[in-house]
This record gives C-alpha cells, structure tokens and sequence, in this order.
C-alpha cells in the first residue's frame, strides 16, 4: 500500500472520531477551562478542528517559520463553525494526501522561528506527530473537558461508558475490581 493510502485510511478513521467529540462541544461554554493554565473549551476545540490542516500544510510547504506567520484562530465558534472547520481542513488533507508522491513524504520540513529551527524531520514523520498524534493528544484533553462539563463523552475506540448500555459491565467490574 502507498503511504498515501495508508495515512489517508488513518486520517479519515480519526477525523470520524474528532467529529463526534465536536459534535458535542458545548460551543456556550466556550470560556470555559478546567485549571487556570489550560486552554479555553473554544481555543481547545477550534485546536482539534485545525489540526487536520497540519498534513496539507506540511505536504504544501517545506516549512513553517513562526516569525513569519499570520495566524488568528477562530474564536469563540459556534457549533457550525467548529464542524465546517474540522471538515473543511479534513478535505484538504486528503487532496493533499492523495497528490503526494513516496518521494514526498521523504522531503525535510523544518519547524523554525526565525533563525531557530525548533525541528527539520521527513514530512511523513511531521505528519504522524505534528497533525496525527497531536490530534489525538488534544481530542483526549476535549474528552476530560466534556467529562468535567457533564456532557456525554462519544466512544472513540469502541463505546465509551455513555455509549454502553447500562447492562453491559464495565471490563473492571467485570472483573471484579
């Protein structure tokens, strides 16, 4: 399978995922943040709908200087805002994806800011850590927000304990413990 088969399957099972978790924000408790040095539940969650767009972004450019960007998040989104978002950088990930060649995905990308270079790694490394792996960081802080908030929290992996019907045995109940 091509790499960019095989990271096309990963990012469309993940984005599923992160789409549910965003669903459910509760985009009126957007202010909203569970210690004094975390994110707000808004910045949080525009976090995990960009973040997709790190794989177009990687695979478009061979890097990013941080002295040089122009970056405004959206804040304060409303629900449909939040979903257009995440979609919008999921479909440019894939086309991404979809137009890169092997050979692509061995080329450097350099993380700098200015002329401190915080990271140069083969775009296929950047993409699994910096889009995928950060991604799913953020999507499981989103999932204690929603916890904390007393939202139901969406199975990410299987069912969550708000999926499982109540007859069904926690694995640690099961077991006893």
């Amino acid at each position: 399978m091509a790499m960019n088969s095989a990271l096309i399957a990963e990012l469309k099972m993940e984005a599923a995922s992160s789409r549910k978790m965003l669903e459910r924000v509760p985009t009126d408790k957007n202010d909203w943040k569970p210690h004094e040095k975390s994110m707000k539940l808004g910045r949080l969650s525009t976090h995990v709908a960009e973040l997709p767009g790190w794989v177009a972004f990687t695979l478009n450019a061979d890097e990013l200087d941080f002295m040089k960007m122009d970056y405004k998040p959206l804040t304060n989104p409303t629900p449909e805002e939040l979903l257009a978002l995440h979609d919008l950088n999921v479909n440019k990930a894939i086309e991404a994806l979809e137009a890169a060649t092997d050979e692509e995905f061995e080329k450097i990308w350099t993380l700098r800011n200015g002329d401190h270079i915080i990271m140069a790694l083969p775009k296929k490394v950047v993409i699994r850590t910096m889009a995928f792996n950060h991604l799913v960081h953020h999507r499981g802080q989103l999932s204690v927000y929603l916890r904390l908030l007393d939202v139901p929290v969406p199975g990410m992996y299987g069912p969550s304990h708000d999926d499982r019907p109540a007859a069904v045995p926690v694995a640690d109940e099961a077991l006893g413990q």
